[in-house]
């Protein structure tokens, strides 16, 4: 267990770790609620060219991630986001988004739509409707999204190598760094923590997945 002991003694490992809870706990949020509006709107909207945004939405799903990588990089440098906690966020979010929008969207193709009708029939507006019927009953999606949107942030290394600076590093980026440079045990120690909070956090994802069938 001394190689457990030496990543919370390490300055190195710790603050990886913490700034992947934090990129990947704001990329969640962020995700969330983005992805939850894109999916009323692809599942609901009525409006031309609806496939190509379903398209362009779910390409990080689809596009090879070094080739996203590489287009964030030259776009956040010119924006000045390269290598800043913020960068990493958005970065992280743009990647997660599908995954909730896929959640959400299979929720919203079967939602009871007798349910917003008759809330609106009897004095509830759009917005209350939503938040009172609509948000409550899709809550188990928006969930399991926002949990497969923190695995993939927490998991996300290439667009990680791109964007972070020798301040602003995520865990896998410490990873990668070390095993380039020496050899130590700590890493097999590290791989089994990730490996261990992604089994967690996929359980809890099971957990809301059938709840949402339920």
């Amino acid at each position: 267990t001394r190689w457990y002991a030496n990543f919370f003694e390490s300055e190195t490992w710790t603050a990886g770790a913490i700034t992947s809870l934090q990129v990947g706990s704001a990329a969640a949020i962020l995700a969330t609620v983005l992805g939850t509006l894109m999916a009323l709107g692809l599942v609901r909207g009525r409006y031309p060219g609806r496939g190509l945004v379903t398209a362009v939405v779910l390409s990080p799903l689809i596009v090879p991630v070094v080739v996203i990588a590489i287009g964030m990089y030259f776009v956040y440098t010119d924006w000045r986001l390269a290598g800043t906690m913020p960068g990493l966020v958005l970065a992280h979010t743009s990647l997660a988004i599908p995954f909730v929008v896929v959640n959400v969207s299979v929720s919203l193709r079967t939602f009871d739509r007798t349910l917003e009708l008759a809330a609106q029939n009897l004095g509830a507006g759009p917005i209350r409707t939503f938040f009172r019927i609509t948000l409550p009953i899709i809550s188990p999606s928006n969930v399991a999204g926002a949990l497969f949107a923190f695995i993939a942030s927490w998991d996300e290394v290439v667009d990680s190598i791109f964007l972070s600076s020798p301040i602003v590093r995520t865990l896998p980026v410490v990873m990668w760094g070390q095993v380039r440079s020496t050899i130590d045990p700590t890493i097999a120690a590290v791989a089994t923590m990730l490996s261990a909070v992604t089994l967690v956090v996929l359980s809890l994802v099971m957990v809301a997945q059938r709840r949402a069938r339920a």
